[in-house]
């Protein structure tokens, strides 16, 4: 799933979740960097008490305090009601978003008690965290609540029109069995009871219901809270007030490739089909030829599954992230790359760099089950974590481990994070290139 490779069902759950957690070096004025965490997990799983992200490994190694933070998941979070039932419920479809407003208004608010400073604060996610930031950096409600951002493998791409939500409201009233002018009976619906039909919404999406994506409900541009395409708020300059690292891994989609069954028996007609469904049907063929040929020219290998892999992480990551990073630079924002290469060591490597992986290293809860350990894991993970401390506390990730890490700049300079640790100009170029000229709607985890 997105936003981690375990999924930790034993966790308690409830829709009273709006609580967050501080890991301070001290309960006293010394004004610290405060970094403030939004987990991922398709906008549908995950919380800020996970045990990848219990760890005091920041706020020791940095001297700053590390908040994580929860919000309303899936229907309680991001279902819009306000339409279909006249404003009587009037959920937008952004109340997942708004609590994070709500809590980064707390830590402005209150964390100087903790010992941070409200003056520097530093927003970082994962996947719909990282999602999450990209919209949170455009919307009005949210300016002035941080200065920083660190968007790992994700950016607010994943925003859907007006139009489609309410596609997906309809979905969410064939299954529930209450009429839209029932609203004492959709009040009634138990959190149990939503998470069956949530689960319905997904499976009925995956197999040819609309819209088509592994989540049921992602944030909304309700021309209010969201007021636009966020990439598009920020190319016109929304955004230009913050300072951003914005990266993906490599290999993203092979996390949720492993998921899928035959894969390893698609050949070129069922990558044509499949990527036909998610780009203009008339620029595939050119775009897998590219594909190709760039693997070909770097020595990798370029079969059916590597090519679906390699477009659908830069359909879902790659582009829209670079998109960001650009509309930064283009604003006069100082905008910062990486691409993040370390392969996971599951399954012989067949996960490569893939979707999550980074996050073990940043909060220092890497080990064989995933991320892989050993001297080569632990210099990374103190790279990423100096780099990480270092952009918190000055917004320059450049430190004593990385070096000068420089803006993106025209050259797309980028910091390759992996076992050589480096700073390459437009890596992958001849891919980025290719989208140049086709009409692509980023993909929805």
């Amino acid at each position: 799933m997105v936003g981690g490779p375990i999924v930790h069902l034993e966790q308690p759950q409830a829709e009273d979740c709006l609580f967050l957690n501080i890991w301070t070096p001290g309960l006293d004025e010394a004004r610290r960097p405060v970094m403030v965490w939004i987990h991922g997990g398709a906008f549908t799983i995950g919380s800020g008490s996970e045990a990848t992200y219990d760890s005091a490994v920041l706020p020791k190694r940095g001297n700053i305090v590390l908040v994580t933070i929860n919000y309303r998941l899936g229907l309680l979070g991001f279902l819009r009601l306000k339409d279909v039932t006249d404003g009587k419920i009037p959920a937008t479809g952004n109340e997942g978003l708004m609590d994070q407003v709500a809590a980064l208004k707390w830590v402005k608010d209150n964390i100087t008690f903790f010992g941070g400073d409200p003056g520097n604060i530093t927003v970082f996610g994962e996947s719909a965290g990282g999602m999450s930031i990209g919209c949170l950096m455009v919307m009005p409600s949210a300016k002035g609540l941080f200065q920083k951002g660190i968007l790992e493998s994700g950016v607010g791409s994943t925003a859907v029109p007006l139009d489609d939500e309410n596609l997906a409201t309809e979905s969410f009233f064939r299954f529930c069995g209450v009429k839209k002018n029932d609203i004492e009976g959709l009040r009634d619906l138990t959190p149990a009871r939503l998470l069956e039909i949530e689960l319905k919404m997904r499976t009925d999406s995956l197999s040819g219901g609309r819209p088509a994506r592994i989540t049921a409900t992602v944030p909304v541009i309700d021309g209010e809270i969201i007021p636009d395409v966020p990439n598009k708020l920020s190319r016109g300059g929304a955004s230009r007030d913050i300072i951003a690292v914005i990266g993906t891994n490599l290999e993203e989609w092979k996390l949720f490739g492993a998921m899928q069954p035959d894969i390893d028996n698609l050949d070129e007609t069922g990558l044509v089909r499949r990527l036909s469904a998610l780009i203009p049907r008339e620029n595939v063929s050119g775009l897998v030829k590219d594909y190709h040929e760039a693997r070909r020219k770097r020595g990798e290998p370029d079969t059916p599954v590597e090519i679906l892999s390699a477009v659908n992480t830069d359909l879902m990551f790659r582009i829209p992230s670079l998109e960001l990073v650009e509309a930064q630079r283009d604003n006069g924002q100082k905008a910062y790359n990486y691409l993040f290469t370390w392969k996971s060591p599951v399954a012989g490597g067949a996960l490569g760099a893939c979707h999550a992986l980074e996050i073990g290293f940043v909060f220092g809860s890497y080990n064989d089950a995933f991320c892989g350990t050993g001297p080569d894991a632990d210099k990374l993970a103190k790279y990423i974590q100096d780099a990480w401390i270092a952009f918190a506390r000055t917004g320059d990730p450049s430190c004593d481990c990385t070096g000068k890490w420089p803006v993106y700049g025209s050259k797309r300079l980028t910091m390759m994070l992996g076992k050589d640790i480096r700073v390459e100009a437009a890596p992958y170029d001849a891919e980025r290139r290719a989208w140049k000229d086709i009409r692509h709607k980023p993909a929805i985890p």
